[in-house]
């Protein structure tokens, strides 16, 4: 069973750092320090759960910016991505947001693609890993 919550960063923030860190510090390497920001309270999160187990997390910003999206890798290339995805787009939409932006890690830009976000800028380095710019424009706007 598949489920997709609004998590309340307080209650579930042991859950949504546990995938975090098991993705972007273990796999990535990127610097734990990193892994929490000013943002983490103001922000609009998703946690995915698959048979109860928590697999999948990303987050929406105030500002309209998506970002933190994490699937633990035995769940990956099963759709739960663009799941996640979706429903932070739904979101922003519920929250007046006329776009979207996010800083997507160059491996990554293709699946942005098919989801209907444009890349623009330059590429840059964010914790040691290159990344672009990419913008949507969301439905409806």
């Amino acid at each position: 069973m598949i489920e997709l919550i609004d998590a309340d960063y307080q209650h579930y923030q042991s859950e949504i750092l546990s995938i975090r860190e098991t993705v972007f510090v273990r796999e990535q390497h990127v610097p734990v320090e990193l892994e929490v920001d000013e943002l983490a309270p103001l922000s609009r999160h998703l946690l995915l759960f698959v048979n109860g187990q928590p697999v999948g997390t990303g987050r929406l910003t105030p500002a309209g910016h998506i970002g933190r999206l994490a699937v633990l890798k035995p769940f990956r290339n099963k759709g739960h991505g663009r799941h996640l995805m979706k429903q932070l787009e739904q979101i922003a939409i519920e929250t007046g947001l006329f776009s979207v932006k996010l800083a997507a890690q160059t491996q990554a830009i293709q699946f942005y693609e098919q989801l209907g976000y444009l890349a623009y800028g330059d590429h840059f380095i964010d914790a040691g890993i290159t990344h672009r710019m990419m913008q949507k424009r969301l439905a409806g706007h």
